[in-house]
């Protein structure tokens, strides 16, 4: 087996035993680790012994560049976070003292809490996590394990212990609250030193200085914003020789051994990624993108890189990510049918005729298999990607969709019998259609959000992709969700033969207004407002419509049992009202209605009803089930005859903490301090 280049001297060497892997699937439960709110999910990858011994080793060698960015993002995430981590892991490997101990259990849960969510940050709350352990403890612990295993993480000791347990240190990861100087309150990566009225006024020059470029760049997309030694803000740009360039150098060498294996155009795809990440000129990203969607032929395929910008607050920033997947053939049919009438699903959409585009260019969409999840895909991973994300390489070559068939199965077989929809839905004709049509729904609305809803409309002319801030990852998500959920009841998709009948819609709209108004606040923690922006979006959308439609009851609070449901009596209504609000946010973000924007965020979509948040919650974990999920990812090894591969075999862990102490030990290489 090829071995990784590189290994930092700095870092302390981790004792780790090869991870317990099964390649019989059946052997393997489906959740493998619980702790917390998490529960960790082992996801199988079918069809893959079937592929091409060419296609397998592809697959092989950009699953080992998705695995080569995991430092990135912890760095991104804070920049304490390395240090935290490693100190975390080497007391773990190393600690030969009482491990029965209630303090010893709550250190391991904080450290499989940290790898989860890649930070001391929740995953999906942004707040700092509370210890269970005290400092003492800590400290004790340390103390029993000769200063050696540390190496330079000793001089990091103060700043560790800091950052855990001083709840005014790094208090949230992204604060979106109006008002505030998003930066400064933030405890992401992104920014170093910089207000927000500091990179504003940067980025708007660089703006103002490519005005009138129809193929403007996605400026400050892979760099951090610092200032130097005489105060002038400067961009540390992510790339081979610059900022992360250890990992960057890495990933550089699988996506080399990628291309030797891939041929045409995928070959040319990747040496594009490879260049720009040998040069972080984002105009060679775009011709990555351009190239790489493209490219719908290849049945492998991949994401790498810098793509998206939710974690940052100005919505500028990119954490790093990358999948690897390749074609479910036989799922494919339903997102080839959608992406085939796509000019029709955009001239019928409900919104102004002005922001529709006359001409949908090269959307492709598919249902895939995913093989390997990296970076801000892991553990926790999206169901749908709908990329590039720069609106001009939509406009005038299209966008590419998927649709992850193979998570989402992972998720269903993960919470058959959980007892959650007798618990929350009310009425037995709708617990009877989400059983029947939940999946079909929810994979539908999934390929209609990604493909069409992400890919729809337009921008009036000389309105900026940037104009609606902090308020535009929640806008975007409300809008692509809106799309979705307005086509999933349209008489159209009976007409194609996507569903049988409105029941899927009508699955579909009961489970998404009971999440948006009630049953996501499981995820929250008492006394915290609504922060994520998938989670603001829902609520957004949810709490809109329950106020427009309450005169006619259309979606209705009911009480039984002193417990509260909610039940949509109108389905038909609802749908209308769906496209009423993409209506008016699609003309937000056409126009760049800032303001507007703004008003309906702040006003629906972050606000918490306390005794509905504790009432939730109290029947929620009653259930003893967890309201998060994320998975542990196969695992490859080549098998070589006389110097030549000749198959790559696949394996299953069932082992949480076993992956995380292998990647560790493996696939680690930038310094404690970027």
């Amino acid at each position: 087996m090829m071995k990784n280049l590189i290994r930092m001297a700095t870092l302390p060497l981790l004792a780790v035993a090869a991870t317990a892997c099964s390649s019989n699937e059946s052997e393997q439960p489906w959740i493998v680790d619980r702790f917390d709110d998490i529960k960790v999910i082992r996801y199988e990858v079918p069809g893959f012994e079937s592929l091409p011994l060419e296609q397998k080793e592809l697959i092989y060698y950009l699953a080992e560049a998705a695995k080569c960015g995991r430092d990135i993002l912890f760095d991104q995430n804070c920049a304490i976070n390395l240090p935290v981590r490693r100190t975390l892991e080497t007391i773990y490997t190393h600690f030969e003292g009482d491990r029965t101990t209630a303090e010893w259990k709550a250190l391991e849960k904080y450290l499989k809490k940290v790898w989860f969510a890649n930070g001391i940050h929740h995953h999906y709350s942004n707040d700092k996590f509370v210890p269970e352990f005290t400092e003492e403890y800590l400290l004790s612990v340390i103390e029993t394990i000769d200063e050696s295993a540390f190496g330079d993480l000793n001089s990091l000791r103060g700043e560790v212990c800091r950052a855990i347990f001083d709840p005014t240190l790094y208090p949230t990861k992204l604060n979106q609250k109006a008002g505030d100087d998003l930066l400064l309150t933030s405890s992401s990566n992104y920014y170093n030193g910089v207000t927000q009225a500091e990179a504003e006024r940067f980025y708007a020059r660089m703006a103002a200085a490519d005005k009138g470029n129809p193929t403007p760049i996605s400026y400050g997309l892979n760099s951090q914003l610092t200032k130097d030694q005489s105060g002038k803000i400067v961009e540390r740009v992510w790339h081979l020789g610059g900022m992360y360039g250890e990992a960057i150098e890495q990933i550089v060498y699988w996506l080399e051994k990628a291309a030797s294996v891939a041929v045409e155009p995928q070959k040319t795809t990747i040496n594009h990624l490879i260049e720009y990440y040998k040069t972080g000129d984002l105009k060679l990203f775009d011709a990555y993108n351009i190239a790489w969607v493209k490219d719908i032929e290849s049945n492998v395929d991949f994401v790498n890189g810098f793509i998206e910008d939710y974690g940052d607050a100005l919505g500028r920033k990119a954490s790093w990510e990358a999948n690897v997947n390749f074609k479910d053939t036989e799922a494919c049919h339903r997102t080839e049918v959608i992406s085939e009438n796509a000019q029709w699903f955009e001239d019928n959409a409900p919104i102004n005729p002005a922001y529709r585009k006359p001409e949908v260019k090269g959307v492709s969409a598919k249902v895939i298999t995913v093989a390997m999840l990296g970076g801000d895909c892991y553990p926790a991973t999206p169901i749908g990607i709908n990329l590039p994300n720069a609106d001009w390489i939509r406009r005038d070559h299209g966008s590419k969709s998927v649709t992850i068939d193979n998570i989402t199965y992972a998720y269903d077989k993960a919470a058959q019998g959980n007892g959650f929809n007798e618990e929350f839905v009310l009425r037995a004709e709708d617990r009877e259609r989400i059983a029947k049509y939940g999946k079909l729904a929810d994979d539908l609305h999934t390929d209609l959000h990604e493909c069409l809803g992400h890919g729809s409309g337009r921008l009036a002319e000389g309105v900026s992709p940037m104009a609606l801030g902090s308020y535009s990852s929640t806008l975007e998500e409300t809008r692509a969700d809106l799309f979705g959920l307005y086509y999933i009841g349209d008489p159209k998709m009976v007409e194609l033969g996507l569903v049988p009948s409105f029941d899927v819609a009508k699955a579909g709209y009961a489970d998404y207004i009971m999440n948006g108004m009630m049953t996501q606040l499981s995820r929250i923690e008492l006394g915290k407002n609504v922060e994520e922006s998938h989670m603001r979006n829902r609520k957004l959308i949810a709490e809109w419509c329950y106020e427009q439609g309450k005169e006619q009851k259309v979606i209705e609070w009911v009480v039984e049992d002193g417990k509260r449901y909610l039940v949509v009596n109108d389905f038909e209504q609802l749908r209308a009202l769906f496209g009423k609000m993409l209506y008016e946010i699609q003309r937000i973000k056409s126009e760049g209605d800032f303001e507007a924007g703004k008003a309906l965020v702040e006003q629906y979509a972050v606000q918490v009803d306390p005794a509905l948040h504790q009432e939730v919650r109290d029947r929620y974990f009653a259930l003893n089930i967890e309201p998060y999920g994320g998975f542990v990812n196969p695992e490859y090894q080549l098998v070589e005859a006389d110097g030549k591969v000749v198959d790559v075999k696949i394996c299953y862990p069932a082992n949480y903490t076993d992956q995380m102490l292998n990647y560790a030990a493996n696939y680690s290489f930038l310094p404690n301090i970027n």
